[in-house]
């Protein structure tokens, strides 16, 4: 299949990739539109885990008000050296990564910054939800769908785990992956704060 210039600047605007390696991914993929962005995605998490051990250096703030003045937040994006950091499309992701936290409120970074405290409430409560369904059943079976419950609500609570608002089909750390691969440093998110109106 002959791999055109809409399709590549297709999946250049979807992840961001630079336009040759968007092509090749294409073409490794035979013209599959799919393929190609997950073959993209997992060279962004092989690229960021290469980079992991980098030192950062440098990096912005970036703020993001919702249109009613009522609701905004900032985040802190670190980078390796200026010259990223000065780019506009890393200022970009870290505004797009304001909105993101704007809108979704998200209460952690990672998933080891949820306390053990508020670990354990979570376990205590879908425990009982979990014995309740599952009565009779062997306490493994119960074991893993309290583990999948536990799972799934810290999920939509950690910022790297959200699915991102503009793009649902990658999440904020696959966001950020792609960043490690599009300017070719290691990329993380340092902090956020969300600030609504009267909380």
């Amino acid at each position: 299949m002959e791999i055109s210039m809409d399709m590549v600047k297709q999946l250049r605007d979807e992840t961001n990739v630079a336009i040759m390696q968007c092509k090749k991914a294409l073409e490794d993929a035979g013209g599959d539109m799919e393929k190609a962005r997950i073959a993209l995605r997992k060279k962004s998490a092989e690229i960021a885990t290469k980079k992991a051990d980098r030192t950062l250096g440098s990096g912005v703030v970036a703020a993001y008000i919702h249109g009613n003045s009522t609701v905004g937040a900032m985040v802190e994006l670190n980078c390796e050296t200026d010259f990223v950091a000065k780019n506009e499309d890393f200022k970009q992701l870290a505004y797009d990564i304001a909105m993101h936290v704007a809108a979704v409120a998200p209460k952690y970074r990672v998933e080891e910054d949820i306390q053990e405290v508020e670990r354990a409430k979570a376990i205590e409560f879908f425990k009982e939800e979990v014995d309740k369904q599952m009565a009779g059943k062997p306490e493994e079976i119960k074991q893993k769908a309290l583990d999948g419950k536990i799972s799934a609500y810290f999920a939509e609570q950690v910022l790297m785990k959200q699915p991102y608002v503009k793009n649902p089909d990658i999440t904020i750390a696959q966001l950020i992956e792609g960043a490690v691969q599009k300017f070719g440093e290691k990329t993380e998110l340092a902090r956020f704060s969300r600030f609504v109106v009267g909380k």
